[in-house]
């Protein structure tokens, strides 16, 4: 089969591997549609070399949509069978330890033992492939009313689904997005589905014109100070819950300087620097800060939101390339040419 594969950082090129094989519990897909991710991104930079990936020969890619082709031993006592459609997510976590037992799979306290937890296309081999094999606690039926491109956004749509919940606004909150990339875009959908009276997201260029596009208030950090102008707009108090998308020092630092007094910071954007905080107004005002690490849980519950266009993937899918044609969709990518957003690689 072809499959993009990295042998060092920058450095990657479309080869023919070996055809995989399903083992127990698990599902040989074929892959008709998968997203580059921000993740996949830093990971071909060599950002986080020896942990994303452990080494070298490696194949990225963890946002995907597909067809059963083929099911190892035990797979058709689930219910699974060939030609089902399906989508992935990444963690294939153990299923054993505490956290998995109380359903925080994504903090399993087995990873990084590949033989207990596996993450595809982060410290296993991904989907930047004509074919995937994913174990089937991380595959999910994909609607036949959805397309395989949309299919490739639920990952993403779990992840900003898990932001929202993380962030926990009540019906009525003002909640603040920082960074309108696709995770940014639908974390902010997340906000509104859990109650938000007000939903503002920051950023500024095309990204930002594309939240406003889809209803919600915005404000363009290019023009002025974003904290300012959210202090001013609640009355001098801040927002009651911030969804940090950005992943970079000075939006963290604008959360903490615009939340509200017992207010809550969900970071999702995994900073690839040192991030100087000052924590005094953290303790003296209850400020909460808590991480985000992909989803846990939300990606059945997502379904319903896609198909019935509350979680708005379709929206947000801006390009389509074949896999021959990787190099060209990164640069769109990563370069944010052409108005991408989402960008679709077909196998």
């Amino acid at each position: 089969m072809k499959a993009l594969v990295v042998t060092e950082p920058n450095r990657f090129s479309i080869e023919d591997v070996p055809m995989l094989q399903p083992g127990a519990f698990e599902l040989l897909c074929k892959v008709k549609a998968v997203k580059i991710c921000g993740t996949d991104a830093h990971l071909l930079r060599g950002d986080y070399s020896g942990f994303w990936p452990p080494g070298f020969p490696f194949i990225p890619g963890h946002e995907w949509s597909g067809e059963v082709v083929e099911m190892g031993p035990g797979s058709e006592q689930l219910g699974w069978k060939v030609g089902d459609r399906v989508m992935g997510t990444s963690h294939d976590a153990c299923g054993y330890c505490q956290k998995c037992v109380e359903g925080s799979y994504n903090l399993c306290e087995n990873y990084g033992k590949l033989e207990l937890h596996r993450q595809y296309g982060h410290n296993w081999q991904g989907s930047f492939a004509e074919y995937v094999v994913h174990g089937a606690k991380s595959v999910f039926r994909l609607p036949d009313s959805l397309s395989f491109s949309v299919g490739a956004g639920f990952d993403p749509a779990s992840i900003a689904m898990h932001t929202a919940n993380r962030g926990q606004n009540r019906p009525g909150d003002t909640v603040v997005v920082l960074g309108p990339g696709p995770i940014g875009l639908l974390a902010a959908d997340g906000a509104h589905i859990r109650g938000a009276g007000r939903v503002i997201v920051v950023g500024r260029g095309y990204r930002l014109d594309k939240a406003a596009e889809l209803g919600h208030e915005t404000f363009d950090m290019s023009k002025g100070d974003p904290v300012e102008w959210v202090r001013e707009t609640t009355d001098g108090l801040g927002a009651d819950v911030i969804l940090e998308c950005a992943g970079v020092p000075q939006s963290l630092q604008w959360s903490m300087d615009m939340v509200r007094r017992g207010g809550r910071i969900a970071m999702v954007g995994i900073p690839v620097e040192k991030v100087e905080l000052d924590f005094q107004n953290l303790v003296l005002y209850e400020h909460e800060l808590v991480g985000v690490r992909a989803s846990s849980g939300e990606m059945r519950h997502i379904i319903p939101l896609i198909v019935d266009g509350r979680l708005r993937v379709q929206e947000l899918i801006t390009h389509h390339f074949p896999l021959d044609e990787f190099a060209t969709a990164l640069s769109v990518f990563n370069e944010r040419r052409e108005g991408s957003i989402m960008v679709i690689i077909e196998p």
